[in-house]
Order: C-alpha cells, then sequence, then structure tokens
C-alpha cells in the first residue's frame, strides 16, 4: 500500500512547518508497519531517503536551523550525466558536518515519532479503512468516507 501526494499548484516557497509536515507524511508508511507489524521492511526506504533530502536541505541550503546560524552551508550544485561537478566540495568543518548530521537526524526523529503518533490516535480509523481498502483495491479522495461511516460500514 501507498500513498500518492499530487502537488495542488507549482510551489517554490515552503515553511518550515510545510516541510516538516511533509516529511511526516513521508514517514507514515514506515510508522504504520512498526504500529501495526512491529517490523521495519523496505517497503518505505524511497520515502525515508527524500525525508531526509528534505530535512538535509532545510539545515544546509535554507538556514532552516536555528542553532546553526543563518548559514546556507551548502548551495544547489549543477551535475553532468547525473554527477556533481568539480569545485563542489565541502566549505565547513568536521565538528559543523557533525552537527548538521545531529540536526538532520532530529528532524528526522521528530517527524517520524509525530507520524507515529497521528496514527496511534487514529488506529481505529485506520484498521477500518484497511477493512476498505481490502475492498476496494484502489481509493479516490472523493471516494475516501468520514470516520464516523468507517465506524458505520465495519
Amino acid at each position: 500500500m501507498y500513498t500518492l501526494q499530487r502537488p495542488t499548484d507549482d510551489r517554490f516557497l515552503m515553511t518550515t512547518e510545510e516541510l516538516e509536515n511533509k516529511m511526516a507524511v513521508m514517514l507514515g508508511g514506515r510508522a504504520a508497519e512498526h504500529l501495526f507489524f512491529g517490523k521495519i521492511s523496505t517497503g518505505a526506504s524511497d520515502d525515508l531517503v527524500k525525508a531526509i533530502e528534505i530535512a538535509r536541505s532545510m539545515v544546509t541550503r535554507y538556514g532552516m536551523a536555528p542553532d546553526l546560524g543563518q548559514v546556507a552551508y551548502e548551495t544547489e550544485r549543477g551535475n553532468f550525466l547525473g554527477q556533481p561537478m568539480e569545485g563542489g566540495g565541502r566549505r565547513f568543518s568536521e565538528q559543523t558536518a557533525r552537527e548538521i548530521d545531529l540536526v538532520v537526524k532530529d528532524l528526522v526523529d521528530q517527524a517520524y515519532m509525530r507520524a507515529k503518533c497521528i496514527l496511534d490516535a487514529k488506529r481505529s480509523e485506520l484498521k477500518d479503512l484497511a477493512r476498505l481498502l481490502l475492498e476496494k483495491e484502489t481509493l479516490s479522495a472523493a471516494e475516501l468516507p468520514e470516520p464516523a461511516a468507517l465506524r458505520e460500514a465495519a
């Protein structure tokens, strides 16, 4: 099972809160696996990679880590045939690299815990929705029932 997020419009500006929300959504599948099966599989690995990329960009490109200051540690580098071009190199110390890694880890961990808490709070609705998905296989946004209707159908 997977969730497809389609953009509602082309957006170039996103707030810290919007990026954190996006990471939590991406980590929802991983959190659901852990909550319902007690295990994590490779199924949500691509979403994990994308969430990490968002967190790293927040820290290194957008200056969204207050403890690291209003600094863009990396800029978008051009590439040729999928490979980074020469001259990009890191422009910060090992200590700063470690601090960046820790902040990225914290952002991803917080998004994961947030997703897990939301799913846990909505556990009964999720079980009802899973039953409905087993019956229909695919649901569009328009077909998603309200939470009360899910309980009545079960």
